[in-house]
């Protein structure tokens, strides 16, 4: 029998985290359940394993050096490498998030949970992905960082929080940038949106279940390895810039 794949997802003890991990577990992979709170991710690694999921937790705070480089050891200790980092965690910040109302500490709040807590987990877990015979890294973006988008005559994306959409700009632009510098690797890294999800990110408002917004990141995670990487997608293909 043929090893099983491993995963790692932040912020997997809820929402589109679980989902991801749940549907990754569904093909048989080994699951690191990244979270906080102790009990929450206690609670998604039972449920996981009582689907029938190998799944294990990793407390993680992405906001957290030290946290972060406890988790790198855990897993470590726990697998001999890493297929897939999903970057899930994120914050949508205090409100309200207009422009002419932000308070630059909720900026910087959400940037160092959105934009810095995924540059320090991905470049704690290089090391175990570049072990892996296909590593992917999939970070959870959002189609409101989209300027394309957002500057599309006619298209209203709603009153999106201002700190919250910054960060997803921000988090597409250190995606490319990770693509170019992994060039010349075979790790694969790409953003997904997943859509306008119900989940308490935005007070369960969206319209499409958490399972359905996991979908982008599984496809993500088990992208051939003629793949593509450096990119922007939703279940619809490609997201423009």
């Amino acid at each position: 029998m043929s090893e099983p794949r491993i995963a790692l997802v932040t912020g997997a003890n809820k929402g589109i985290g679980y989902e991801i991990a749940a549907g990754l577990g569904d093909l048989g992979w080994r699951i690191g359940v990244g979270a906080r709170d102790q009990e929450r991710r206690d609670t998604a690694v039972e449920k996981l394993r009582a689907a029938g999921t190998d799944a294990f937790g990793v407390p993680l705070d992405v906001t957290d050096d030290a946290s972060v480089a406890a988790a790198a050891e855990l897993i470590a200790d726990r697998v001999p490498w890493l297929d897939v980092l999903v970057n899930n965690a994120a914050i949508t910040g205090a409100m309200p998030q207009t422009p002419t109302t932000l308070d630059p500490a909720v900026v910087r709040d959400v940037v160092e949970s959105n934009v810095i807590g995924v540059i320090r987990v991905t470049n704690a877990m290089l090391p175990l992905l570049r072990t892996s015979a296909s590593p992917r890294i999939v970070n959870l973006s959002s189609s409101v960082g989209s300027l394309a988008l957002q500057t599309t005559p006619g298209l209203d994306m709603g009153p999106v929080p201002a700190a919250y959409l910054a960060s997803k700009t921000f988090l597409n632009a250190i995606t490319i940038q990770y693509a170019k510098e992994l060039g010349d690797t075979n790790i694969l890294i790409n953003s997904g949106c997943p859509g306008f999800t119900a989940t308490d990110l935005n007070g369960f408002r969206g319209v499409r279940t958490p399972q359905q917004g996991a979908a982008i990141a599984i496809h993500l995670a088990t992208l051939p390895d003629d793949g593509p990487t450096g990119g922007f997608f939703d279940d619809a293909g490609t997201v423009p810039w």
